[in-house]
């Protein structure tokens, strides 16, 4: 399964982890994001950067997750209002940690809060099925100017 991530240019050659915590992990669990669009990953990456960096500095990152890879689900019928809440991570980060100190499947597929009705997915960078992910391809971002037209129009994006 092709999924994608956009990252900053320095961090486009290999599937890094830095181990900071996210909506699905505690820090120090070392995971990957990915999305399973690029126009998906955009969006996280617009909402995680406030709009900022659309330019050359930033690439996206095809990511192969073996089609024969274990991979759990969480979907949005198991999660509580609130859930999406972007300063409050406490409902999700308990699911994901579990799901990672189990160490049953490589992925967990876990509703956007970006996006209704599209997934992210989490990758555990300590699975034994790890080393089978690949980084297929790395192309440039490059988005129709007019997005980042709008979010300058709003104060929502510096051009940086």
């Amino acid at each position: 399964m092709l999924t994608f991530r956009i990252v900053h240019k320095l961090y486009a050659t290999s599937l890094y982890a830095s181990g900071m915590r996210g909506r699905w992990n505690s820090a120090g669990n070392k995971v990957i994001y990915t999305s399973e669009t690029v126009t998906l990953a955009l969006l996280e990456n617009m909402v995680r950067r406030q709009g900022v960096g659309f330019n050359s500095d930033f690439k996206i990152m095809f990511i192969e997750i073996p089609d024969d890879a274990v991979i759990e689900s969480i979907s949005e019928s198991d999660l509580e209002a609130g859930w999406r809440d972007p300063n409050d991570y406490s409902q999700c980060q308990p699911l994901g940690d579990r799901w990672f100190n189990a160490g049953h499947a490589l992925a967990l597929k876990v509703p956007s809060a970006v996006m209704p009705l599209s997934y992210n997915f989490v990758i555990n960078t300590v699975h034994p099925d790890y080393a089978r992910v690949t980084l297929v391809e790395v192309t440039d971002l490059m988005p129709d100017p007019r997005i980042e037209d709008i979010l300058k129009k709003y104060g929502l994006a510096t051009g940086t």
